[in-house]
Order: structure tokens, then sequence, then C-alpha cells
């Protein structure tokens, strides 16, 4: 091991993934510098476990899958270095983020750290519309946080205290196609069912319906207008658009969830 790597903390790589095989080559390479690389799969029906195993990282399958997030608290709790960082399989650590990551571990300030995302949506970066700099919390030290769980497959790791912020930004490649997006979105929106129904399950069917178009028509109006997504090009109007359309998913599923219950106990 360099003298480099050793007068900073170790970091592990924590992630999931389930057929990644055009994602995970470009996500490795820029985490060559870490000490471990843990991948937990849930079931990849292409070439991810050659490919994780391929650039040396402990890879295992869970397929007892509960959720994205659940998934992410086993891929952290098999790490062993002093520093996760989590990522997702569609993420690239760029060399100015993995230099200010290696600085920052030198003598960090905080347990744990924001990083902000660019994301790609077809072959633009969004950097308006509230999707810049979307910052997640990905750095912290191992033992300090979990992610929240029942949340649906946007949770995010929970930690109170103070925490930094890193300047560099992650590349999230996850819509370079909009068919990828569609898919995504009838996924993802199938899989808030249960955190909304936390959050809107006293709510009548009325209001939930009522709730599919003014909150979705409200969403575009701020990111779109207001938060200037226009500025993105023809990429952020089909985006925002989009968006809202992937909100009205979610709350019929809702009120489609909330009508069978209706109807099994009538």
């Amino acid at each position: 091991m360099s003298e480099e790597k050793r007068s900073i903390p170790t970091v592990s790589v924590a992630m999931i993934a389930r057929n990644e095989e055009k994602n995970l080559p470009r996500t490795l390479e820029g985490v060559r510098w870490v000490d471990e690389v843990v991948i937990v799969d849930s079931g990849s029906s292409d070439s991810t476990p050659e490919i994780a195993q391929a650039f040396g990282a402990k890879f295992s399958f869970n397929r007892d899958f509960r959720g994205h997030s659940e998934q992410k608290n086993v891929a952290i709790q098999k790490c062993t270095s002093d520093w996760i960082l989590l990522l997702d399989a569609d993420e690239v650590v760029t060399p100015e983020l993995a230099e200010e990551i290696r600085a920052v571990l030198i003598d960090p300030q905080h347990e744990a750290y924001w990083i902000p995302r660019l994301n790609i949506f077809l072959t633009t970066w969004m950097r308006h519309g509230g999707l810049y700099p979307d910052k997640k919390l990905r750095l912290f030290r191992r033992g300090v946080t979990l992610v929240e769980e029942g949340a649906g497959p946007h949770g995010t790791p929970q930690f109170s205290e103070h925490k930094g912020s890193l300047k560099n930004h992650l590349l999230h490649y996850g819509y370079p196609d909009f068919a990828l997006y569609l898919d995504h979105m009838n996924e993802y929106s199938t899989d808030t069912v249960p955190p909304m129904l936390k959050k809107h399950g006293g709510s009548s069917r009325t209001i939930v319906l009522m709730q599919s178009c003014l909150n979705p028509f409200f969403g575009f109006v701020k990111n779109y207008i207001f938060r200037q997504g226009f500025r993105d090009g023809a990429a952020g109007f089909i985006f925002h658009l989009n968006h809202a359309v992937y909100v009205h998913w979610k709350y019929v599923k809702l009120w489609e969830f909330l009508k069978k219950c209706e109807s099994q106990t009538s």
C-alpha cells in the first residue's frame, strides 16, 4: 500500500445492482482508488457479477429484495473500511471529486458529507429546474448512519448532526434515453405507494385524485418556470413535463390501492 493511501482513513464503496452491465465498468473505473468495493445484487441475469469480480469488488447476491433502501443497508453493513461512499451503479466519481474526498478525509471536520450531483437526461446535463446541485448525503463514517427504510426508492441516509459539503459533483448517468426513463418512473411510482400510504393513507380517494392533478401542475410551474427549467432547452421541457406525469402516476397508483382496499373491506 502506498504512503499516500496510508495517510488517509480507508474508504469502502457500498452499492446495489441488478443488470447494470452497461453502467458498471464506467462506475467502477472511477473508484479504483478506494480500499474496498461492496456490491449487493438482487438478481442480475446479465454480466454484472463477472464485471464486478473483474474489478475486484466484493460481490454477493441478496435476492430477498425488500426495497432499495433496505438493500442499500445490506451493502453498507458489509463494508469494513473507516468511511463509506454510497453510490448507485449509474453514478461516476470524477477525478476532481476523488481528489477532494481524499483531501477531506486526511482531517475530517464532520462525520458525514453532502455531495452535489449532476444529472444527465437524454443528452443534456441538467443544471436548472431544481436538478442541480441535487445534493446527496453519500460520504459518511462507518457506523454513524443507515439509509431510511420504508421510504421507497429515494430513501436517504439519516444523520441529525452537522454535515459538511463537498464542492465537486458526482456524474449521474441515470436517463441517457427516454425508454429507460419511462421504465424507471413506472417502477419508482409503484415503489412509492407504501411510503405515500403512510403520509396520505387517511385521505379520501377524492382528495388523492385531486392531488394527482394539482401536485403535478404546480410542480411543473415551480420547476420549469420559477426554477428556470426552461434554460435546459428541449430536454428541460421534456423532463419537467414527464416528471409531472410521474407525480400523477404516484397518486393514481395510491388511489388505485385505496380503491382495492375499500372493495375488499366492503
